[in-house]
């Protein structure tokens, strides 16, 4: 059996910036500045990172973010709610219901979230799709701020619910960013990049993924890549 754990952000889906603009809102209502995330590299970042290396670039005391950060998330998810409103603004990327639709139903296989949102704004981004009852399990930023020790809680929520054990060998990680992959490289699991983010092919063939792909719209491809290790 294997898990396949997916990121959100650019893999799975584009809210158009609009999780951004939600976070900025919430940040400046509860600690009256929201620094330099108009600049801030967001790709790969889980949102407690985001928040902490923001808020400290602005001269924002630990103590104070450490108070004031769930408050803050709690406002971000209201914020998050109201721009998505019917979900018209989130676009599932090419090949994405097919390819999670077709894994879900393997009886060799669990599907789930590896994600820097935290859990609450993953459901809400993901809720327009259709998919979230997809993923059986997920690790969120919510989790834990450091993105390399969300597999590990991936895999142990996995093997509750399944009553089976997942060697990290039997894990994929699926993401758009370096950050995915080092996320993979890190525990050892399976290593699969997917350009349908902000980062081009050649910069993601730079970290070296076990697998590449430009996007999932060859979904049969892409499926037997996925499932048998063949190099598409």
């Amino acid at each position: 059996m294997r898990l396949f754990l997916f990121d959100i952000d650019g893999t799975l889906i584009s809210a158009r910036g609009l999780g951004r603009a939600a976070l900025k809102t919430a940040l400046e209502r509860v600690f009256g500045t929201a620094g330099a995330i108009d600049e801030y590299d967001l790709r790969g970042k889980t949102d407690p990172r985001i928040l902490n290396d923001v808020l400290g670039a602005a001269g924002v005391s630990r103590a104070t973010i450490e108070t004031r950060v769930a408050e803050c998330f709690q406002v971000y998810v209201r914020e998050l709610e109201a721009r998505l409103g019917d979900g018209s603004g989130v676009r599932v990327m090419p090949g994405i219901a097919e390819l999670v639709t077709a894994l879900s139903a393997r009886r060799d296989a669990v599907v789930g979230l590896l994600t820097g949102n935290i859990e609450p704004g993953a459901r809400l981004k993901l809720r327009p799709t259709g998919l979230l009852p997809r993923f059986r399990v997920g690790a969120f930023g919510s989790d834990d701020m450091d993105r390399r020790r969300l597999p590990l809680i991936a895999r142990e929520r996995a093997r509750r619910l399944t009553g089976h054990d997942f060697d990290f060998e039997r894990v994929t990680i699926i993401g758009d960013t370096p950050h995915d992959v080092d996320c993979a490289r890190a525990c050892g699991a399976v290593a699969v990049a997917v350009a349908t983010g902000q980062y081009p092919a050649a910069e993601l063939a730079a970290c070296a993924p076990d697998l590449l792909f430009p996007s999932f719209a060859d979904v049969d491809r892409a499926l037997a890549a996925l499932t048998n290790g063949e190099a598409p």
